[in-house]
Parts: structure tokens; sequence; C-alpha cells
């Protein structure tokens, strides 16, 4: 069906399932913490979990990995390293691959950080949301802003120069001035990476169905939005993303919107993998404790059809302010680009996209 003369870059993302606190607008696989996490069995699991994968991805080497939650910080230095450890000695992993972790500054220390950094983490995203105190009592945050503050400094002390900051807009009771201190907050830290996306309601989670009644309405939200994006690239911080703006960008998330493979482990993580003539798509038991005493851990699986390929990489690619080469098309999916030919010719009519050199883009109108 399709036709692969190389793979796609691997990625490897780890989902660890536990918080402190279920917020609100929360709608991952994420389970507030009732007891002793069980970090010993946890590593086990997982480290079982990829050894059943590494037959799919046979020869094929890691080229960056994510520790996604829930909140990874929940987890000792000790266990991040040990996981690590078990990683390596299973599949290659390239020199200068970049190992992410997503850390809430309610559940960190300055020891923790450089417990973290010396187990081979080299790039964080602080989950921060605002650094207004009041704001983050309405989305129901465990920390305050000083504490959110003191965990950016605390990570930089302990070695990190590569980080992102997680915040979001349209808060309830959010006013846009309130939105740019945020930014201009957290520019004041030259992370290399903000993450800067609006509040949206989901289904499944508390706000949907208590929603809060003084959120902004469109064209506040635009305003903001509008407003932040002018700031973010007069502070040098480019929009490479519909929500990401970086002096450095974040090299596992590029995989993702360039349609690159990936293996998850972990309750309720997903994997996309390429081979031979086929893209699989796996995801993994979701409750954690189903996982933990599941032999075989895979949930779902699912061979793509050309029309689910054609759809997912478009999907994903157009994300991207620069989008997709030619190249990048055909190498990652394993299909001419002829098959989509017509629908981008429309869309370049509509104004949504641009061409230029074999390049695809969006327009702003798209964005």
């Amino acid at each position: 069906m399709f036709n692969f003369t190389t793979y796609p870059p691997l990625s490897l993302y780890i989902h660890i399932p536990w918080c402190v606190r279920k917020c609100p607008y929360c709608d991952f696989n994420s389970h507030e913490i009732r007891a002793d996490i069980p970090e010993s069995d946890y590593i086990n699991a997982l480290l079982a979990d990829l050894e059943h994968d590494l037959v799919r991805v046979s020869g094929r080497k890691i080229h960056s990995i994510f520790f996604g939650g829930g909140t990874p910080s929940v987890l000792s230095a000790d266990a991040i390293d040990n996981l690590l450890s078990g990683i390596r000695q299973r599949i290659p992993i390239i020199a200068e691959a970049e190992i992410t972790l997503e850390a809430n500054p309610g559940t960190v220390d300055n020891e923790r950080f450089q417990g973290f950094y010396q187990a081979g983490i080299n790039r964080l995203s602080i989950g921060i949301q605002s650094f207004d105190d009041d704001s983050l009592k309405k989305i129901g945050r465990i920390h305050d802003s000083l504490a959110a503050k003191k965990a950016i400094e605390a990570a930089q002390k302990a070695g990190f120069n590569n980080m992102n900051i997680d915040l979001m807009f349209g808060l309830p009771a959010q006013t846009e001035k309130m939105a740019l201190a945020d930014l201009e907050t957290a520019v004041s830290f030259q992370t290399t990476h903000i993450s800067w996306y609006q509040l949206t309601i989901e289904p499944n989670t508390l706000f949907y169905h208590q929603t809060p009644t003084n959120i902004g309405n469109e064209d506040l939200l635009w305003q903001m939005q509008i407003t932040g994006q002018k700031y973010l690239a007069a502070q040098n911080y480019k929009q490479y993303e519909i929500s990401a703006y970086a002096k450095q960008m974040c090299q596992h998330n590029l995989n993702y919107w360039k349609f690159g493979d990936y293996l998850g482990i972990g309750a309720g993580a997903h994997s996309k993998i390429t081979n031979l003539d086929t893209i699989t798509r796996l995801s993994k038991q979701r409750q954690p404790q189903t996982y933990l005493e599941s032999a075989d851990k895979i949930a779902t699986s699912k061979q793509l059809k050309i029309e689910d390929v054609k759809l997912e990489f478009m999907m994903n690619a157009l994300r991207l302010v620069d989008g997709f080469t030619k190249q990048e098309f055909e190498q990652n999916t394993g299909l001419k680009l002829a098959v989509v030919e017509t629908p981008i010719q429309e869309a370049i009519n509509n104004n949504w996209l641009q061409s230029q050199n074999r390049r695809f883009y969006p327009t702003a109108l798209f964005m």
C-alpha cells in the first residue's frame, strides 16, 4: 500500500498517569494520587512494554524522548534514572537526543531538578499556565505565582538551559493586559521555548459540566492572541507552530507534526509505527492498574489506510508555520505527492495555502 525507501525518525513517548490534583480543564489520561505511587512496579512495566514493542522497530534508533502525563515530576529522580538506564540497554538513543520531562511547580524543588538533570533529562517543560494567583486558583492549579517563579529559577540553577514554559490565555475573568503580563513574566526568564495557547473547554472535564461564565468572548480572545503574538515576535520568539514560540524548537513535537514515528509506552500511550508497506497505530491500556497487571499492554491496534494517512499528515504538518516539503510528504507517508495535489491546489486557490519551491505552508488566513 505504501512505498517507503527510508523510515521516518523515531521518538519515544513515556506516559506517567498520576498527578496531585486533576485540573478542571484537563482531558488527558491523568489520575489523582490516592496512595503511594508504585514507582518500581511502573518502571518495570514500562520496560516490559518497551521490550514487547522492540520487534516493531528493529534496527532503528530513538531520536527524542518525552515524559508526559499526568505529572512526570511526581516520580523520583532515581526512578527516572533507572528508567532511562533500562531504555538505553534495550534500544540505541542518538547522542544528541532531546529528552524532555514535564514538571509541575507544585511537585519539584532544587534537589529534584538536580536529580532529573543528572539522570539525563536535558529539557524541561514546566506547566505554569499563569503567573496570576487569582487565575491559578480559578483553574485549579496547586501552585501559586511565587512557586512558579522559584521552580523556573531552580531548574535553571540545576543546569537546564533548554526549557519550555507552558501558559494559557482566555482564563476566567482574564483581561488582555493580564494575558500580556503573563507573557512578559515568562520572557523575563529568557527560556528557550514558550507554549501559549487558549483555554478550551473539552468534553469529559469538570469545566465542560460546570463551565465558567466569565471566559472572554471571541473578539477579546482574538485580540489577546494578536497582542501576544506581536509581543513574542518582538522578543525574538519565533512562532513555528499554532501555539509554540521558540528560540530553540522542540524536536520531539516537531517529529509529531512532521508525521514521524513514535513508540508510546505507559498507561494510555499511543504509537505510530512505519514498517515496510504499513503504518500502524497502537494504544495501550488506559487505567494504571490494568496497565500494570496486563501482560499484553496493547488496547487497540489499527493499520492506517491511504485516506487516513493523507488526512493525518495534513492535520499535523499544517500546524507548522513553515508547512512541509514534497520530500517530507513522500518520505514520511510512503505516498507520492500526486495523491494530494488536487486538494492542495484548491487550498492555494482559496488562499489557505501558499507554495514556494515545492514547500507548502499555511497563509495567515488559515492559521
